[in-house]
């Protein structure tokens, strides 16, 4: 069975971002994750995680400036200092949480622009070698731009040729099934070819980005498809729940006793 990992950003939002973990817990959840944790100091991640037994799947390395717009760094040729310095920012949440990988996010640009293509593919390696001395994964994920438009990486084929390319072991590919189905359909046979390089793995109703089993794809095949492929790691829940996080829990009944 899958384990599922509550996104805290978007799930039990009813409550304090803090209060959420002992929530998700309450819920059946054992793995949690979110967006990101800088506003608030890693010791009280930490604490909360301890407090409630959870393991922690994944954040973001800082972003930017996400109040303006912006979402990453990694495609902005000039921005390759601040990106470095939010690494190391990243690193000191991640020593105190024991998160076992980030995700870097590519920030708005052209995928067409030379710069851009060179700035990401600088800025992927520095960063997978940086997690590596840490023992952690880096991933990467595609965006669709319904939801994110202008965002650099928007393409699955795309991001599987970069981590080939690069080569690193702990360069790997986060799939968001939901942002995979809007971008090219056919997420059962994407799931098959690029199972050797997923790290991570999202889910979300599409189109309406609410609970799973509420939209167009058969979610509980997909999850199903992950055992049958061997997939070992978290399932992150990035949805956001249609009518309250507690009464939207209905699809978790069949996973919570193999959390």
């Amino acid at each position: 069975m899958p384990r599922f990992a509550a996104n805290l950003t978007l799930m039990f939002t009813e409550r304090p971002f803090l209060d959420r973990f002992g929530a998700a817990a309450d819920a059946g959840f054992t793995a949690v994750e979110f967006l990101f944790p800088y506003a608030f100091e890693p010791p009280a991640i930490a604490e909360r995680l301890r407090r409630y037994g959870l393991t922690l799947a994944l954040f973001n390395l800082p972003p930017g400036d996400w109040a303006a717009g912006e979402r990453g760094l990694a495609a902005l040729p000039d921005r390759f200092a601040e990106l470095q310095t939010g690494v190391e920012i990243g690193l000191r949440y991640a020593a105190a949480t024991g998160v076992a990988r980030l995700h870097l996010m590519a920030g708005m640009a052209s995928q067409h622009a030379p710069e851009a293509c060179r700035a990401y593919g600088e800025a992927v390696a520095w960063t997978a070698q940086r997690l590596a001395r840490e023992g952690l994964d880096l991933v990467i994920e595609p965006i669709n731009a319904r939801n994110m438009p202008s965002y650099f990486l928007a393409d699955f084929d795309g991001a599987a040729a970069l981590i080939t390319e690069l080569g690193h072991p702990n360069l790997k590919l986060q799939f968001d099934l939901y942002h995979c189905q809007i971008l090219h359909g056919d997420v059962t046979t994407r799931l098959r070819d690029l199972m050797p390089i997923i790290g991570h793995v999202q889910t979300a109703s599409v189109p309406g980005r609410h609970e799973p089993g509420s939209g167009e794809m058969n979610d509980a095949f997909l999850f199903a498809e992950l055992d049958r492929l061997g997939y070992a790691g978290f399932v992150g829940c990035e949805y956001n729940p249609l009518s309250g996080t507690e009464a939207g829990l209905g699809w978790f009944e069949a996973y919570r006793g193999s959390q």
